[in-house]
């Protein structure tokens, strides 16, 4: 008998429709093809045990399983569900009528119950785009996946639950009700960081309002303590909250490459990703033997810090290059080519020399001259000329810090952003793909952030004092035009030229003799 369970693949961020064909004829023996992998070549032990402590026997026959389209490649314990159901469907325990109408994935354990998959979102996606009717997920993927509407979904724990809905049974499990678009909108600006807790530093954190508003990038060099890492941890307490289609783009990422936990459905707050300075160029950059989102996709619609940034591999760093441009990562491989999305801020910081301390007033530097060029360098100016607001940090002394009151809250300098970017979103609107300052086009450059002529003479002197790139100059370009936003200016004028000038203070001086 010849059944056929739907279901689906992964690749990328798309998933694709797959159908488990099942035949059982006489004989003895177990074949499954269509390109699978090991994990669903060894889900023949999961699914025989499952199926026997479920309290079925499991037939001694023939049984065939082809997995369509042959010339996909099949990964994963996505496929145990469908392929278990098949063989039930086969001997007859699941209504074949039924069976068509949903879509399903699961990985079964020997017991029969339900494990978790990854890319439960994109897989309810299609399943929706295809028209089925309903779709059964392990029960700890059932909310990511309830969060596309028009889409019955029904979060099962064990095969047995399976076979009593595929029947009709009258205490089946039943379709979700879980209202994920009223915990995305109550979630949005709940966060546990404020930028009330940083005292001083008001320097830097016009920097950091500068950089959310417009959605540039951004680098911070100061000594050890200076409130670096502190002050980026908290960038996306100050971001505009995310939109719906940037969270379900955002969630999708996060899905496929499983990190969602059981309790999130959509992600409702700007991911902040902080990867060690071990980190490799494919967990950066995404792919690997069986692709997955590298770091600077799970920071996609929000912020990735690299903090030590000279302790990073060289090689590693000089990957970003591409991304931060093009806000896109293609990875090809001889198996496979894939595309993922990496529009992401880009923060980070550093000490200004091996020991940390050059230019502190309070402690003594004890790096020569050869060391302090040789930690520098490390950073290309390829990769520090692709960031718009370069600052200096300095600790705050302790007899100021214990006098000083807590500082502006996030929900204060948030509202100023959120008010930037709707000027940006406004004058983006016809172009398709941009909605904030840092995304603009030569062309655009031109028409929205033209100075005058005496704005212009003053960037003429800086670029050539400073011996600036042609990049560098569009970069002050943009983020003059943000100060702007925040100022509310309909032009570019003079102090706005200015300030996004003094944000490239390390190419100035004694930086540039370190190789910077």
């Amino acid at each position: 008998m010849l059944v056929k369970v739907h279901t689906a693949a992964v690749q990328g961020l798309e998933a694709i429709p797959v159908t488990t064909e099942v035949n059982v004829s006489r004989g003895m023996h177990f074949f499954l093809v269509g390109l699978p992998d090991n994990a669903v070549k060894e889900s023949y032990q999961r699914i025989v045990a499952a199926i026997q402590n479920s309290g079925y026997r499991f037939p001694v026959q023939n049984i065939t399983v082809n997995l369509t389209p042959a010339d996909l490649k099949k990964e994963g314990s996505a496929y145990d569900l469908p392929i278990a159901i098949g063989i039930m469907s086969a001997e007859g325990e699941v209504s074949t009528e039924r069976l068509q109408k949903f879509m399903m994935v699961g990985e079964l354990s020997l017991d029969g119950t339900l494990l978790p998959v990854r890319g439960a979102l994109p897989i309810a996606i299609m399943a929706r785009q295809e028209g089925y009717e309903g779709l059964i997920v392990p029960q700890q993927n059932v909310r990511e996946a309830a969060v596309v509407n028009k889409l019955q979904v029904y979060g099962a724990n064990t095969m047995q639950e399976v076979i009593d809905l595929l029947n009709g049974h009258p205490d089946a499990v039943q379709p979700t009700e879980i209202d994920t678009r009223e915990e995305f909108y109550r979630n949005q600006n709940d966060y546990e960081l404020d930028f009330a807790d940083v005292k001083g530093q008001e320097t830097v954190k016009r920097a950091m309002e500068v950089a959310a508003a417009g959605g540039h990038n951004l680098i911070m060099v100061g000594p050890p303590g200076s409130g670096k890492s502190m002050l980026a941890k908290r960038l996306p307490t100050i971001l505009p909250p995310l939109s719906l289609s940037e969270s379900l783009e955002t969630t999708q990422i996060h899905s496929v490459a499983g990190k969602l936990s059981r309790e999130t459905s959509l992600i409702a707050q700007r991911p902040f990703r902080s990867p060690h300075h071990t980190i490799s160029q494919v967990a950066l950059v995404g792919g690997g033997q069986n692709p997955q989102p590298g770091e600077i996709s799970l920071a996609h619609n929000g912020v990735l810090f690299l903090d030590e940034l000279p302790e990073f591999a060289r090689s590693v760093l000089e990957v970003l290059r591409q991304p931060l441009e093009d806000r896109v990562i293609n990875v090809s491989r001889a198996r496979y080519a894939v595309t993922y999305p990496a529009s992401f801020m880009f923060v980070a910081s550093m000490n200004p020399c091996p020991c940390g301390y050059y230019g502190d007033p309070n402690h003594n530097c004890t790096c020569t001259p050869g060391r302090i060029q040789q930690y520098m360098s490390k950073i290309s100016g390829p990769l520090l000329d692709r960031i718009d607001i370069q600052c200096e940090i300095q600790a705050v002394p302790f007899s100021q810090l214990s006098q000083m009151k807590p500082g502006e809250p996030s929900e204060k300098i948030r509202e100023r952003v959120i008010a930037a970017r709707k000027i940006q979103e406004e004058r983006f609107r016809a172009f398709k793909g941009v909605h904030c300052n840092a995304m603009m086009t030569e062309k655009m450059l031109h028409e929205f952030a033209e100075p005058d002529a005496t704005s212009m003479e003053m960037l003429r002197m800086a670029m050539e004092r400073l011996k600036l790139s042609a990049r560098a100059y569009t970069r002050i370009l943009k983020v003059a035009r943000t100060i702007a936003d925040l100022d509310g200016s309909e032009k570019v004028l003079s102090q706005h030229i200015a300030e996004a000038i003094g944000y490239r203070n390390l190419d100035r001086g004694d930086w540039a003799e370190r190789g910077i």
